[in-house]
């Protein structure tokens, strides 16, 4: 499968950007599918997962502002982040899962203060 994310960018604090994760297969064909993301000197980290029967999980510091959801007609995931912060900056990327992972390219989110 192949993956491509898309929608990063330049943004202000309190500001708002959504995510595409575009599939080449259909998404339903897999596990769950997540979203990371890692920050310059800092380890990948999980942003948020959906698994193919509707079950959310966020990390902490993500609850209440981000929301990841899947558009099956599409064959494309999303992640809209709201209440952006500088430290929300970092290379965001897209997987799906089915037994191992399968990664995409990121797309860098640059939150400015």
């Amino acid at each position: 499968v192949q993956l491509q994310a898309s929608g990063g960018g330049l943004v202000q604090a309190g500001g708002s950007l959504r995510l595409s994760c575009a599939a080449s297969e259909r998404l339903f064909n897999f596990n769950a599918m997540a979203w990371y993301r890692q920050a310059p000197g800092k380890q990948r980290e999980l942003v948020a997962a959906l698994t193919t029967s509707g079950s959310a999980n966020y990390a902490d510091s993500m609850k209440g502002r981000f929301t990841i959801s899947i558009d099956n007609a599409k064959n494309t995931g999303y992640l809209q982040m709201n209440s952006l912060k500088p430290e929300d900056t970092a290379v965001y990327y897209c997987n799906v899962i089915r037994g191992i992972p399968y990664w995409g390219k990121g797309t860098l989110v640059t939150v400015s203060s």
